[in-house]
């Protein structure tokens, strides 16, 4: 074997020995593996959109092949950045919220930066202690759901200047960054259309109110329209629940032995609408032909349901890529708006016609 062979064969042997053991590859490894600078390297590492595709690829490859693992702590010594950011949000069992991290984790992994996941099932004081802890661990932003929050969480993130957005919810007239849509607009939207067909016996299925600004809003938009017509909507109308298809299911056999029974119930998302749908037709009521029913969230099984579910088309993954966006915005210190409307859509389907005679 010559001497340039067998160079050759020592340097692939000690490539391959390294490689489960990634931290004894270094920077200058991977660049010369992807026949770049190591400037270039630690622009990928650190700042991967502001490099060329073709470049970045490369280092990845590289990184992929030498099994190079970034001394994450030695970066956030050198940078003060963890490059982690932290989202707390009311519930991991919600498919909406999933929908929404996704985005905001694939985002933010373009923009070089981990994802790191808390629920506080509705209880503000959890809330606030899941974010003591992602701050205890530095992270560098923040993104939160909805807009009541306790005093104590906005005054601890902002008295550390860590950058934050509340998410899922709208408020212009805050002082507080947010992205998100209008729940009390979308709920008086959805409200009008059913009046428009003509209903006028109104029930509603709304998720529980307390620590809940978003079910809130958009119970407050569908009384607001019912009384502007000169309507009313008793209180027996008016079923408040925890969010799954056993409670829409429960919710609507209390309404359906209330009395008269409505010819429309608005519910507070598509997972009560499903329960609810799933109880008119145990009780052998036809949707949409006897009682018309409403969602809100427009999960991807809505569409798909037999009949197909009319509902609000919330923009979760659209939320969590202008999250990340807007966080990493924050971070970096450039320009970026206080508040960000996305406008939520009516999904006119199936479970919705004009009330029977």
């Amino acid at each position: 074997m010559s001497k340039a062979a067998d160079s050759e064969a020592k340097q692939v042997r000690s490539s391959r020995q390294r490689k489960p053991n990634g931290r004894n590859v270094s920077l200058g490894d991977v660049a010369r593996g992807a026949g770049v600078s190591t400037a270039t390297v630690s622009r990928v590492l650190n700042n991967p959109e502001k490099v060329a595709e073709r470049n970045r690829l490369a280092v990845t490859a590289a990184i992929d092949s030498l099994g190079y693992i970034p001394d994450g702590a030695a970066r956030a010594l050198a940078s003060r950045q963890s490059r982690i950011i932290g989202a707390v949000v009311p519930s991991l069992d919600n498919a909406l919220f999933a929908a929404g991290i996704q985005s905001l984790q694939r985002r933010l992994k373009y923009h070089g930066y981990t994802l790191i996941v808390a629920s506080h099932e509705y209880n503000l004081e959890e809330e606030l202690e899941e974010v003591k802890i992602l701050l205890r661990q530095g992270v560098d932003a923040l993104l939160l759901v909805g807009s009541e929050h306790d005093q104590k969480l906005v005054q601890l993130i902002e008295s550390k200047a860590v950058p934050y957005v509340n998410c899922w919810a709208y408020d212009p007239d805050s002082e507080q960054p947010c992205i998100g849509f209008d729940n009390r607009k979308a709920a008086r939207k959805i409200t009008q259309y059913l009046l428009d067909l003509g209903h006028t016996d109104f029930a509603v299925i709304a998720g529980r109110t307390e620590n809940n600004d978003r079910a809130a809003d958009r119970l407050r938009g569908i009384t607001e329209v019912i009384k502007e017509h000169n309507l009313s909507l008793p209180e027996d109308r008016i079923q408040q629940t925890s969010y799954s298809v056993k409670k829409g299911r429960e919710a609507m056999r209390m309404l359906l032995k209330a009395g008269k029974r409505p010819t429309v119930v608005l519910c507070g998302n598509d997972i009560l609408a499903l329960g609810a749908i799933a109880e008119c037709q145990s009780a052998g009521i036809k949707v949409p032909e006897e009682i018309s029913i409403t969602g809100f969230d427009d999960l991807e099984m809505s569409a798909q349901m037999n009949p197909a579910l009319t509902t609000i088309h919330v923009p979760s993954a659209e939320m969590g890529e202008q999250a990340a966006d807007f966080l990493v915005a924050r971070i970096r210190q450039e320009p970026s708006m206080l508040h960000t409307e996305i406008m939520a859509d009516l999904m006119v389907r199936e479970t919705t016609a004009k009330p029977s005679d």
